[in-house]
């Protein structure tokens, strides 16, 4: 199909500022400020983006678990009777919360925190110490690490049943601790200790154990998240040169070797619920830890490149710590050149991620020229990770696309 000039300059004329507007709508940063302190750090995020979990100082200089939302701000979740805590933690609805937090008696104890019934010590395995790393999309299991009776530490499963189950050590090894867990909870991901004295990443079931996911041609390697059905694991390996790097496992593929943004070392936190997307920090060529993304199509991006629209002059995202099951919302911590907090925690909103519709491109109910123009500009765009103007979500912007929106045009007007 052919358009004249004219009509092309009309349509941008007509559309630009609308196509503008829905930019600045769809993508945002929002900086997360402290309580009260110098320091902030994102750990998690739930799956509407409206609830983020991490660790916050005060002003007494005491690090404090947060929650944090729009409305609300981010509130203080106390702790266990000491003065520290950290949320590492929260479930898909954003209601429960989980980490680890000091007793009365200086002990760090894993905790699950509900509105109703504040913070709940998760207990140990008969030592004295415990923490909570991960939980399910609906709360109900909770992993980590805890001590046993003879101080070793051990990879845990707790259910809200009341189950607290050691999940073991590799062959040989007589240490563990679980980092992340499977939507349902039947898949948990951490590190072991193996007969050789080094640290692997594992991934357990209840059927098949704990599995030893190898390296990448190193000594050693740790697990991070998990994909929703488990399926996708990702963490940081050693690689035959000691380099540590960023990996994405899978049963047919093994591990792969995510690469870097220039320097030496990456190293995965998060991935998306289809494990399509992974979240992760990397050196890049100067030596500065930066925050990426990666996907399958384009590789691993720096997000200060790609969002730099975002970021007051200065500012640099740091660490990308988790992301959201859709793959929208990233979390983590970078230094906020407004604030002048060097360590400040962020919630990234980039954007809705594709949904399959009828061409309204833009979400507004009608089928017009803004949501051509937008086609039109993404036009031959591809990955992962594309919005709206992919209109059947085939992972490029192409003419099925551009007919999708002709075919509807005039639809909701």
């Amino acid at each position: 199909m052919c358009y004249t000039q004219s009509r092309f300059k009309a349509l941008l004329s007509a559309c630009v500022l609308s196509l503008i507007a829905t930019a600045g709508w769809s993508q945002s940063l929002t900086w997360l400020g402290t309580l009260g302190g110098r320091y902030s750090a994102a750990s998690d995020v739930s799956a509407d983006g409206a609830v983020v979990v991490g660790r916050a100082y005060n002003a007494a200089g005491q690090g404090r678990a947060f929650r944090w939302t729009a409305s609300g701000g981010m509130q203080d979740l106390g702790t266990l009777g000491g003065g520290s805590s950290e949320a590492l933690g929260v479930s898909a609805d954003g209601s429960v919360v989980v980490g680890s937090a000091l007793n009365a008696e200086g002990r760090w104890r894993a905790f699950r925190w509900t509105a109703s019934g504040g913070m709940r010590d998760l207990g140990t395995l008969g030592g004295s110490e415990s923490g909570a790393l991960g939980v399910s999309a609906d709360g109900a299991v909770v992993v980590g690490r805890a001590a046993n009776a003879a101080g070793q530490t051990r990879a845990f499963r707790w259910t809200a049943s009341g189950v607290r189950q050691d999940l073991g050590t590799l062959p040989g090894g007589n240490e563990s601790l679980a980092r992340g867990v499977s939507a349902d909870g039947s898949v948990v991901v951490g590190v072991a200790l193996n007969g050789a004295g080094q640290w692997r990443a594992f991934r357990w079931t209840a059927s098949g154990g704990m599995q030893d996911l190898g390296t990448l041609g190193g000594a050693s390697s740790r697990a991070n998240g998990v994909s929703a059905d488990g399926a996708v694991v990702v963490g940081r390996a050693a690689n035959a040169a000691g380099q540590t790097r960023a990996f994405r496992w899978t049963a047919s593929g093994g591990m792969q070797d995510l690469g870097t943004l220039g320097g030496g070392y990456s190293q995965a936190w998060g991935v998306s619920a289809d494990g399509s997307v992974v979240v992760g920090d990397a050196r890049n060529a100067e030596g500065r830890w930066h925050a990426f993304r990666w996907t399958a199509s384009g590789g691993m991006e720096d997000l200060n490149t790609t969002y730099a629209s975002l970021l007051t002059n200065g500012s640099r995202l740091r660490e990308a710590r988790a992301i959201s099951p859709d793959g929208r919302y990233i979390v983590g911590w970078g230094y906020n050149a407004a604030s002048g907090l060097s360590e400040e925690a962020f919630l990234l909103d980039t954007g809705p991620r594709c949904t399959a519709h009828n061409g309204d491109v833009d979400g507004n109910g009608c089928v017009d020229d803004a949501d051509l123009l937008a086609v039109l500009f993404a036009f031959g765009s591809t990955g992962s990770t594309l919005g709206r103007e992919d209109t059947n979500c085939d992972g490029t912007v192409d003419d099925a696309d551009l007919l999708q929106v002709l075919f509807n045009f005039g639809s909701g007007c």
